[in-house]
């Protein structure tokens, strides 16, 4: 039986249309960001430990569902508090669709083919909600409310389409989670390096217990190691840069305290698993340090 393909997939082969608008939109975005490096690291979620945009996206799902359902009472009762309380409903949901669309296009800024496509699409069906619903909530305050519901309706319908592809984006295929979700590492300490062979300056890969491991000296001169994949999307913070005690990821920029691992700078979310060392008759050596 042949393998179902998901649905994102299906759409961005149909969206490659995108892809030249694509290339001009996120160098402005990126160039915006870096800029103002504190609103950077909210809007990823840096201070959270997690990122930001999936729990934002909560509330208006949320405020559209109870609008739905409140709409639907009226429907059936002819309730007028029930009608209210979906008017309300429905007006948080596009406020709160606001916020939830400018953390989704923080993490748009870094994806490239098939995965910025999916994420395209995802937003543009988000956009397509939100303007049936900013329909429908003007449509109520001039009394339409038959065509209020049904635009409100169309939107919960796109709405719920896009949060599909977005769980796609996340658990299909693996953007903005843990990349170091499943290291491990030795948890007895294992003989990694001579002790000569570590540069002052120089950040080492070694692989150990099948884990990539990132080597480096402190300014103190003692070594130091953490996992050498990006917890944000695999770079290899090797060929990444130095700066004091921390190393900046290649790829996207994040930023890593070499000595515990923890994310000074975004995008990246999730720690850097990190790793004991001791230094004995010229070798170096590791552990895993349980979290």
């Amino acid at each position: 039986m042949p393998q179902q393909e998901m649905l994102g997939r299906r759409l961005a082969r149909r969206l490659t249309w995108l892809d030249p608008v694509e290339d001009k939109l996120q160098p402005l975005v990126r160039s915006a960001l870096r800029k103002t490096m504190p609103l950077r690291n909210f809007l990823d979620g840096t201070w959270l430990g997690a990122p930001l945009h999936p729990a934002l996206t909560d509330i208006p799902v949320g405020a559209m569902t109870t609008a739905l359902i409140l709409d639907s009472a009226e429907s059936l009762s002819g309730s007028q508090r029930c009608g209210m309380a979906a008017d309300g409903a429905l007006a948080v949901g596009v406020l709160a669709t606001l916020p939830a669309a400018l953390t989704g296009t923080s993490d748009w800024r870094d994806l490239l083919g098939e995965s910025r496509r999916v994420a395209s699409a995802h937003a543009l069906l988000n956009v397509g909600g939100l303007v049936l619903n900013i329909a429908s909530v003007v449509g109520r305050a001039r009394g339409s409310r038959r065509c209020a519901k049904a635009s409100s309706g169309a939107a919960f319908a796109l709405s719920s389409i896009a949060a599909h592809i977005g769980g796609e984006l996340s658990y299909g295929m693996g953007v903005r989670v843990n990349q170091d979700a499943a290291h491990t590492g030795p948890a007895e300490f294992t003989d990694v390096l001579a002790e000569a062979d570590l540069g002052s300056d120089e950040l080492r890969r070694v692989e150990v217990a099948g884990e990539s491991v990132l080597l480096a000296r402190s300014r103190a001169g003692a070594p130091m190691a953490i996992a050498a994949v990006c917890s944000h999307a695999g770079g290899p913070l090797e060929e990444g840069e130095r700066d004091g005690d921390r190393v900046v990821c290649p790829w996207h920029g994040s930023c890593f305290e070499m000595e515990t691992g923890d994310v000074v700078d975004g995008p990246a979310v999730f720690p850097q698993p990190r790793y004991e060392t001791r230094v004995e008759a010229g070798r170096i050596s590791i552990r895993r340090v349980e979290p």
